[in-house]
Order: C-alpha cells, then sequence, then structure tokens
C-alpha cells in the first residue's frame, strides 16, 4: 500500500498543542509543502504542515537542516512527528507548529495530497518495542524506582532550545553549562553592577547564551558550574546582539533572581566539544571593528613575555601577553593576551613555542591597532593543539610546507598594492566622497570597504603626526628612567626608538571632502619621507621647511581604499574613515575604468 497522511492529523495536533510527553503524541504522518529556507538562513527552514485536508504553518528545528541540505527530506515528502509544540502567532488567531522532533518517512511524492470524500488513508505500521512492555509501564517504574529529584525532572516537559522564542509563554530547558564567564563590573549611565554569561548547550547540541545581571548574578554565578547539566525555567528571550553573541543563535537568554536553575540529578559532568567558526588570517581585515567577535586558529610563529598595563578606566594594572600565529593563507596576525590567558596558558606557548603548537581561539575582538589586531575578552576561551580536523590540517600544511614559506603580516597585505589584484580592489566599489559623508549609518554594524579617487587637500602641521615606536615590534615606548626608552612589549630599553606616522588628512574630490586617518606606511608615500626624516626637517631646517614639505604633498590625485565604521567619543557616534590601501594613479587603468563606467551608461 502507498505511504500515505494521518486522517485528521493537523486536527490532532490543535487538539493537544503541547504534550506533557511524547508517550502521549500518537502516531501522526503529515506532508511538507512549500518548504523553504527563512530569509538567507541554511539552517533554519519554514512549511506548511498538511493532512490533506487541513494545513498549519510549521518550522523545523536547526539540528535538521541537514536532512534537508543533504536532500533526505523533500518538499512534498512525508514526515512522522514524534514530538513538537503549537505556539501562538502573536497579534493572530492562528498557531505555528514547532516541529522539534521527527523522522522522514517518505521523499517527495508526485504531487500534493488531496483527500477525498471516498479515501481512506493508509497509515504506516509503527515500530515495534524492543522491551516487551508499554511505554506508560515503563514510565512508572522509572519514577517509582528514581529519586525524589530525578522523579520531579521526569514528570517536567523539556523543551529544546531550538523551539524556543520571545512569544513563548512557560518553558523548562535542559541544558548542560559548556562555558562560563567572569563575574564582572561594569558602570554606566544608571550606575555600578555585576554580570556574568554562561553558553549552555543541549542534548540536540543547540546553543544559547544566558546573562544575568545584578541580584541573578550574584544568585546564580556560584551554582552554575562547568560541565553539569542543569534544568532552568522562567526565563525570557530576546533577539541577540551580535556585538556581544558567541554562539550561533538567533536568539539570547535573559535570567532574572525569580528564574529557576535546577541541577540534574544523575547527570555525569564533561566539557564538550567547543563548536567553532573559524576564520581565515587573510579575511580578518573585514571584521576590523566591526561589532562580531571571531575565532581562529592557527600555528604560534611567536610568543612575547607577559607586560603590565594599566587601565585608563580605574588605574587597575592587567597582563597582557602577545602572539603571533600563522594559517596556510601564508598570513600571520598578532593576538593580544589578557589576564588569566596571558599567565596560565600563555606562559604554557611560551614553553611550547619551540615545537610551533596549534591554538584554536575562541570570541576574539578585531582592532585596527597598526592595521589589524586581535584580542581576547573576558569571555574569550584558548586550546592547544586541540582535536579538530582543523588541527591535521594546519599541522600537515606547516610541517610540510608552511615552516619555510616567508610568512606576511595581515596588516601589511591591507596596504599592500600589486599590480594583480590590488589594482583591481582600487576600481570596485568606487565612490564619490558623498556617498560616504552623507550617510551617517554606514559601518553600524561592521566596517564597510570603499575606493575613491581623491586629492589630499590639507595636512594640519599643528598635530601630532607621530609617535616614538619600538624599532623591534614598532610599538609605542616611553622615556626610561635615566636614559634611552622603554618597550612594554618587548620588556626593554632599547638607546634608540623610531617615529611613526599616525595622522590625519582632509581629502578632497568633486562631490566634497572628508577627513582620513592615515598610517605610517601610507603616509611615508603620500609624504615622501619618514616620519623620521621629517622630524630631522622641522628641528634642523626650520618650521617653514617643514611645513613647505606638508604643502608639497597636498593636491596630488591618489588611489585610496578605504574603510568605514563608526566609533564613539564622549558618548557621541562619529563615522571614522580609514586609509587602507593607496596607489599613485595609473593613467592607462584610469581610462580603461571610465570607459567602462561610459559603456555602463550607454547600455542602460
Amino acid at each position: 500500500m502507498a505511504k500515505t497522511v494521518t486522517p485528521g492529523a493537523i486536527a490532532m495536533l490543535l487538539s493537544n498543542p503541547s504534550p506533557d510527553s511524547t508517550s502521549e503524541i500518537a502516531e501522526i504522518i503529515v506532508q511538507v509543502v512549500d518548504l523553504k529556507p527563512i530569509g538567507s538562513s541554511t539552517t533554519r527552514f519554514t512549511f506548511m504542515a498538511s493532512d490533506g485536508k487541513m494545513k498549519i504553518k510549521a518550522m523545523l528545528p536547526t539540528h535538521l537542516s541537514s536532512e534537508v541540505n543533504s536532500g533526505k527530506l523533500q518538499n512534498l515528502g512525508l514526515i512522522r512527528i514524534l514530538d513538537y509544540t503549537c505556539n501562538t502567532i502573536p497579534n493572530q488567531t492562528d498557531k505555528a507548529l514547532i516541529v522539534t522532533k521527527c523522522e522522514v518517512v517518505s521523499p517527495a511524492l508526485d504531487c500534493e495530497i488531496k483527500s477525498e470524500a471516498e479515501e481512506t488513508a493508509t497509515l504506516l505500521k509503527p515500530k515495534e518495542e524492543s522491551v516487551p512492555k508499554s511505554a506508560a509501564q515503563i514510565v512508572y517504574e522509572q519514577r517509582i524506582n528514581a529519586a525524589p529529584a530525578a522523579r520531579l525532572s521526569m514528570t517536567r516537559r523539556v523543551h529544546p532550545l531550538c523551539s524556543l522564542n520571545p512569544y513563548q509563554g512557560n518553558w523548562t530547558i535542559k541544558v548542560r553549562v559548556t562555558n562560563k564567564g567572569n563575574l564582572r563590573t561594569y558602570k554606566n549611565a544608571k550606575g555600578e553592577g555585576q554580570v556574568f554569561n554562561v553558553e549552555l548547550t543541549d542534548e540536540d547540541g543547540t546553543q544559547i547564551q544566558a546573562t544575568m545581571f545584578n541580584e541573578a548574578a550574584k544568585k546564580f554565578y556560584p551554582k552554575f558550574e562547568l560541565g553539569k547539566v542543569y534544568y532552568i525555567s522562567k526565563g525570557t528571550l530576546r533577539l541577540a546582539n551580535r556585538q556581544f553573541k558567541t554562539v550561533q543563535n538567533d536568539y539570547e537568554m535573559n535570567l532574572n533572581e525569580n528564574s529557576i536553575v535546577e541541577e540534574a540529578q544523575g547527570e555525569g559532568a564533561f566539557i564538550p566539544e567547543t563548536k567553532y567558526n573559524f576564520v581565515k588570517i587573510d579575511q580578518v581585515g573585514s571584521y576590523v571593528n566591526g561589532r562580531e567577535v571571531i575565532d581562529v586558529i592557527g600555528v604560534v610563529q611567536n610568543v612575547s613575555p607577559t607586560v603590565s598595563v594599566r587601565r585608563k578606566i580605574n588605574n587597575e594594572t592587567i597582563p597582557k601577553r602577545d602572539i603571533t600565529i600563522a594559517d596556510d593563507s601564508n598570513m600571520t596576525v598578532v593576538v593580544s593576551l589578557w589576564n588569566d590567558l596571558a599567565t596560565t596558558l600563555g606562559q604554557e606557548l611560551l614553553e611550547l613555542v619551540d615545537t610551533a603548537p596549534v591554538v584554536a581561539i575562541k570570541a576574539l575582538k578585531v582592532g585596527d591597532f597598526q592595521g589589524v589586531s586581535l584580542s581576547t575578552l573576558s569571555k574569550s576561551t584558548l586550546q592547544i593543539n586541540p582535536d579538530l580536523p582543523e588541527t591535521k590540517v594546519l599541522r600537515s600544511w606547516y610541517d610540510s610546507k608552511g615552516k619555510d614559506v616567508t610568512m606576511a603580516p595581515i596588516a601589511s597585505t591591507l596596504s599592500s598594492i600589486s599590480t594583480k589584484t590590488g589594482q583591481r580592489s582600487m576600481y570596485s566599489d568606487r565612490v564619490y566622497l558623498s556617498h560616504i559623508t552623507n550617510d551617517q549609518t554606514l559601518g553600524q554594524e561592521k566596517p564597510v570597504f570603499f575606493s575613491i579617487k581623491a586629492y589630499v587637500s590639507l595636512i594640519r602641521p599643528d598635530q601630532a603626526m607621530w609617535y616614538r615606536a619600538c624599532k623591534a615590534c614598532n610599538k609605542k615606548v616611553t622615556e626610561a628612567v635615566g636614559s634611552g626608552y622603554w618597550c612594554e612589549a618587548c620588556q626593554k630599553n632599547d638607546d634608540q626608538c623610531s617615529l611613526r606616522y599616525i595622522m590625519v588628512m582632509k581629502v578632497s574630490d568633486s562631490s566634497g571632502e572628508a577627513w582620513v586617518s592615515v598610517f605610517n606606511e601610507h603616509a611615508e608615500k603620500i609624504i615622501g619621507c619618514s616620519a623620521d626624516e621629517l622630524y630631522r626637517i622641522k628641528s634642523e631646517e626650520g618650521e617653514e621647511k617643514f611645513q613647505l614639505k606638508l604643502k608639497e604633498a597636498t593636491w596630488i590625485p591618489h588611489l585610496f581604499r578605504v574603510s568605514v565604521s563608526l566609533s564613539e567619543y564622549m558618548n557621541e557616534r562619529r563615522q571614522r574613515i580609514t586609509v587602507r590601501a593607496q596607489a599613485p594613479i595609473d593613467c592607462s587603468a584610469e581610462m580603461r575604468y571610465m570607459l567602462e563606467e561610459i559603456s555602463k551608461i550607454s547600455i542602460s
């Protein structure tokens, strides 16, 4: 007999919208109709569940996305629903079916099933029980023999994380703490408070971040232990803040002092694998000053000693250590480890650096210090030689050829211009300055990149246009007691230092003007000399020669690749335009570009 749907399946689902246990669920087979992704997502899918007479809007959990992407679960196919919840849609009378567990019964049928009066639906034969006892008898025996706390856990309805949404009412989840942050103190306009967060994972592997403030933070910080399993209820959900989230989930959880957290009895404590979403080092530049944190993996090339850095906010001294890592994109990047990571795992890396260990780091902030810089946060984690497929690939690459390859810092590649690839980037995303300055929302989520053709119209001679830098690491140095210069990063005195540019310039085109930040490599090309040479001109040849040198650099056209982001200064958000690459005008390339633009106008 042909496989078909369960007659009246939708009515059965609506009559019992939130079953207390899976044993209450009769065999329900529905047809998947109009299966499609939600937005541009490849992990969340929606469809209409049909029994031939009635339909209901339904959603699949993220852990079933692989069934869809592999082609096993198809549009017009049949599925058996094993667990579900029916939620009310806000401002509507309809309900939505959240399928939390199902199995594929049949691939796509030839057409959509339409019930007729004379049709008799044929149900599939249910699976045979492996134990000759009814489900009700088994559950009853388990409850009688269990301890009181375990007995309580059996009676509650546990919801998978993938089924939760902000509009849902009462729910209980069973999750394992897979990451626990530190209890931190913060200050804002409302006063001082405390906050900490945990990462929670359920049995399906779905993760969510839970945050607690003030009284809730004090209450639950000692209760949550890494690796243990808990039942949690009476929390709230909201859309996740991309700036702070560390797991792949559209929502984040908030627990207050009235939330309920109970440890699950009889669950062994273990720490499951950390889930990573690695970004290649040569792709890190696109995240500079963005709101997202990233994960990286690389082979350790260098480890600096620990230094003490004084925070401007509270004058507190905290430890810091820099490590340099590389990957098979033949790029390197510097990662700053802070606090405990600098003194514990950082010290271990210092002892292992000669063996070129592989490190995987989760939740890094991407900044623009010296072009590109990565920094750990309080929620960051670091693993040395983790058991991951990416580790084996990197180790094989490094041992076979990586150790003999000359690596380039990612910051330098952002500014390098090659005739093969770099010049083309100067003609992609070409805009006028007014396109940037007239849209103050650009770079709100993450930096955006454009190419511009502009003239340097003004370099203010009265600005602080350079800083004293260590000759070894290019980081800022201070005058040492007695003589010489002290480098915090290298932890040593040096008799000499170098000067490096860090300045702002005004650039102009036919649409307007804007101030841009320029770093050393690009400033040297624009001004035509190093910062040391310009300082010599100013101190030895006088102010007039100095200003003349700056004036000679103006009203010369350049091609710039710039990033646009929003920064905050004195509680005011401002647009920041930073030069990432610079090149002189190539007349033949410029003419070809103009001809291409003219041809586009002609076609349109």
